[in-house]
């Protein structure tokens, strides 16, 4: 699936700004000092939310939990006038307690709901493992424990859960498969078969 020509010119102003925030001068990290800074000037940033929406999503990082991460892929392919409804992704995006506090003020914001968006897809794809990660991963859990009668545990970012890799989560990826398939084709989207 490729990723849209909005998206691909915020991924990295998006990483840039997370990585300013992250580390000071000396190193360390303080990202979470910066966040809370960030987060304390919400209405200065609600007047960037459409000339700079990747400086202001940043304070919504770690506030999403991706329910249906094909519907998130999805909106990776869209531009930036393509967005369906904020209110039509609330199967896909659960937000966390203080994460709805911050949302309720953007969305009343003009244009609050599109940036909501926005800010989801953004984190969305800063918190998804690479397709290189992922089987850079998968072939070091699978040789390191090969023979060994180990069960593998594996962290799947992508559904922003930890569970282990057997049978029963096979069928739970199954259905959180079927679900987005099933919002997406309700958005107008045509089913993949």
């Amino acid at each position: 699936m490729s990723m849209s020509a909005f998206f691909r010119a915020l991924r990295n102003a998006y990483q840039s700004e997370m990585d300013d925030l992250t580390f000071d001068s000396e190193g360390r990290d303080v990202l979470k000092k910066r966040l809370l800074e960030k987060r304390s000037q919400i209405s200065f940033l609600g007047q960037m939310i459409e000339s700079s929406p990747e400086m202001v999503a940043v304070v919504f990082h770690g506030g999403f939990h991706f329910e249906l991460p094909a519907v998130m892929e999805q909106i990776l392919t869209l531009e930036s006038d393509e967005f369906p409804d904020w209110d039509s992704l609330s199967d896909a995006v659960q937000l966390t307690p203080w994460a709805k506090d911050l949302a309720h003020f953007f969305l009343q914001q003009p244009q609050g709901a599109w940036f909501m968006t926005v800010a989801a897809a953004l984190e969305y794809l800063y918190s998804r493992p690479s397709p290189h990660q992922s089987d850079a991963a998968h072939s070091h859990d699978t040789s390191a424990h090969e023979g060994d009668g180990v069960r593998t545990h594996t962290r799947h970012l992508d559904h922003g859960h930890d569970f282990d890799a057997d049978d029963d989560h096979h069928h739970a990826d199954h259905d959180h498969e079927e679900a987005s398939a099933e919002w997406l084709e309700g958005q107008g989207f045509d089913r993949k078969d």
